[in-house]
């Protein structure tokens, strides 16, 4: 973008010099030429080459142009034609569009004062009445300096505009957000509260040699309070204070004890990890878990027959890649979790994967069961 912008001043510089030359050298435009033609050509040519400089030094560009201009006119006498305007309107229009009020005033008053030069130095202004009639003569770049300032203060009302939109969309968001959290905490953390409540009451009234159903049932308080854990910290993250109490996200680092809680529920799982373990970015990491989570979430309850499932982690030179396979059935599994089964889990899964420029893969694997495969690339990552 910068250097199309400069190209675009150097082209606008480069017009008004050949304007100039054209007029100096062609008699182009030119309604009268005092002095020599070099001198012309020269303070022509010196102030289209400061109009280069317009944006970075709005008023030292026009202060250089009117001092090479007033200078040549003092000296040799003022030209007329379309040469002694073109420069100043350019420059005159950039301190107008690119200046801030009061700073800004400072180039009419230097237009003002390049035009009272030009008019007493032009030997056609012989008299008081042919300079004030030369008065027509500063109109063009009052108008260019007006011009620029209405596009300046356009612009500012549009900035502001857009920030005020985008204000009432952060608040609007903030609210939205605020209501969800609310609506979270009261349905859902309600019911899974009522729902570890029961489950512990249960497992009191258990007589000592149930073991098997007690040990279900602390898996089943175990999950609920995990999930009670993790809904607080997704209200934590919704709302817009700072204050809610948030645990800490889970990740790979957690692994073990996900596959302990499964092992806990009836399905049997191994975990295989292969290459150099690394400390992954917290929102890669987060993903990386709930992958595994939902192929082992799945795998217990969709592959009917499964006596067992295995976590497969791989950190490879060019990606992360993960995988869960089942040896159950297969077919009630894939039908349960191939990509337009419409599960939410897998749907929102496949959005974060995506994000990394990564794949996710559900299939019936070729030994039987079912096989949740994805990769996830450094580089993206």
């Amino acid at each position: 973008m910068q250097a199309r912008i400069r190209a675009f001043d150097i082209a606008v510089a480069a017009v008004v010099f050949v304007i100039a030359q054209l007029e100096v050298w062609a008699d182009v435009g030119s309604l009268n030429a005092p002095g020599p033609a070099w001198a012309r050509a020269l303070a022509f040519g010196l102030a289209a080459g400061l109009l280069v400089l317009r944006r970075r030094h709005p008023l030292g560009t026009l202060a250089g142009v009117a001092g090479v201009l007033a200078l040549e006119f003092a000296v040799f006498g003022a030209p007329e034609g379309y040469s002694v305007l073109l420069a100043p309107l350019v420059a005159v229009y950039t301190v107008g569009r690119l200046t801030p009020m009061p700073r800004s005033l400072w180039g009419l008053a230097l237009g003002a004062g390049l035009w009272a030069v030009w008019a007493w130095s032009d030997p056609l202004n012989a008299t008081l009445e042919d300079r004030v009639f030369a008065l027509v003569w500063l109109a063009p770049w009052v108008i260019g300096w007006l011009v620029g300032a209405l596009v300046r203060t356009t612009v500012q009302v549009r900035e502001q505009r857009r920030a005020a939109t985008l204000q009432r969309e952060s608040r609007a968001i903030a609210e939205e957000r605020n209501r969800i959290a609310r609506e979270l905490h009261d349905i859902v953390g309600h019911s899974l509260s009522v729902m570890t409540v029961q489950a512990a009451a249960v497992r009191r009234r258990l007589a000592p040699e149930q073991e098997v159903e007690r040990t279900a049932l602390e898996s089943v308080e175990s999950v609920g309070r995990e999930a009670l854990g993790e809904m607080r910290r997704l209200v934590g993250v919704l709302r817009t204070d700072e204050a809610a109490d948030r645990a800490p996200a889970p990740g790979l680092g957690d692994l073990d004890r996900l596959a302990e809680r499964v092992t806990a529920a009836g399905l049997p799982v191994s975990v295989s990890v292969t290459g150099e373990a690394r400390e992954l970015p917290a929102a890669l990491d987060v993903t990386a878990y709930r992958l595994l989570q939902e192929g082992l979430t799945n795998a217990l309850r969709h592959a009917e027959g499964a006596t067992g499932a295995r976590v497969d982690v791989d950190y490879g030179d060019t990606a992360l890649r993960l995988r869960v396979r089942d040896d159950g059935a297969g077919p009630d599994m894939a039908a349960a979790t191939r990509s337009d089964s419409g599960g939410s889990g897998l749907a929102g899964l496949r959005e974060r994967v995506a994000l990394y420029g990564g794949s996710l893969h559900v299939r019936p694997h070729e030994g039987g069961g079912c096989e949740l495969s994805a990769e996830l690339p450094w580089e993206a990552a």
